[in-house]
């Protein structure tokens, strides 16, 4: 059952715990040519350059109700961005009810909530398959607070903020803070799995796999699109252009590219068969554990 302002340890000094959550995402096209490659990733540049990553960090600020202090931006030659958010804590007041529930949280035009101090940070990878025609992209979040608020209320924001094929997102509570009889507390929020911070709309959208180490506050899921549409995956045209022999090897390499950065491992193939896919989870798990 979730916290409520009136049902809050009441704390000796600062909340001294550190939630860090991480976000990845993966946006992943088929570039048969040099020229189309190029494309692409001038297109990604343009889409996800400095300035427009600084705009999504500062509302994740505003989401999670931080003022920002300083921001450091720098778009890379040949490509990639990175952005780096210093803030501190928003207006003192009571932290909102919703920021103790096990939900997803708001997008920006909605109410922000109490934080102590944070950073924000964002990087991003464009990259390509030296002769296959793959290419991707990923961007890398991560949102460290300490304080009351949970950064996996800026989840639902974030994942409405990118095109995504698959997502990687971690979510870790560490340190300890102590209640006013001098007893650690090593978590203060309720928390069973990430998804429950990812609203059912995408849920819906995507397969997903939880890796949790509960005992150690560790979070771990992954989610790739259900649907796949060729359409979706080719740059500057559309499948009408192509052969059907054509439409199915694209398809192929497509759907192995991410399926092997679903699960993580590299495969002949491009599928994973049932068995094969829960030998993964529970070694993951027992990796995990040790």
């Amino acid at each position: 059952m979730a916290l409520t302002p009136e049902q809050r340890i009441e704390l000796h000094g600062f909340n001294n715990l550190t939630k860090s959550l991480s976000f990845n995402m993966y946006d992943v096209c088929y570039t048969k040519t040099k020229e189309e490659r190029e494309a692409y990733i001038e297109y990604i540049d343009e889409q996800y350059n400095a300035d427009r990553l600084t705009q999504i960090l500062t509302n994740v600020s505003h989401i999670i109700g931080a003022h920002v202090l300083n921001v450091a931006k720098q778009d890379y030659i040949p490509q990639g961005a990175s952005v780096t958010l210093l803030v501190s804590e928003g207006p003192v007041g009571d932290a909102e009810e919703e920021s103790f529930e096990e939900s997803p949280g708001p997008l920006p035009d909605h109410v922000v909530m109490h934080l102590d101090k944070s950073h924000i940070t964002v990087h991003t990878y464009p990259e390509f398959h030296p002769y296959e025609g793959i290419s991707t992209f990923r961007a890398d979040i991560d949102v460290s607070t300490c304080g009351e608020i949970s950064p996996l209320k800026a989840l639902n924001y974030l994942i409405h903020s990118f095109d995504t094929d698959i997502m990687t997102i971690d979510y870790r509570v560490r340190g300890f803070t102590r209640d006013i009889d001098g007893n650690k507390l090593f978590i203060d929020h309720d928390i069973s799995s990430i998804q429950n911070y990812i609203p059912s709309s995408i849920q819906q959208q995507f397969d997903m796999i939880d890796i949790n180490v509960y005992q150690h506050h560790i979070f771990h899921t992954k989610c790739k699109l259900k649907e796949f549409d060729l359409n979706n995956y080719l740059f500057g045209y559309t499948k009408d252009k192509l052969s059907a022999e054509e439409q199915q090897e694209i398809t192929e390499q497509l759907k192995t590219e991410m399926d092997e950065i679903y699960y993580g491992i590299n495969m002949d193939a491009g599928v994973i068969d049932e068995n094969a896919e829960e030998d993964f989870i529970y070694q993951r798990a027992v990796d995990m554990d040790t």
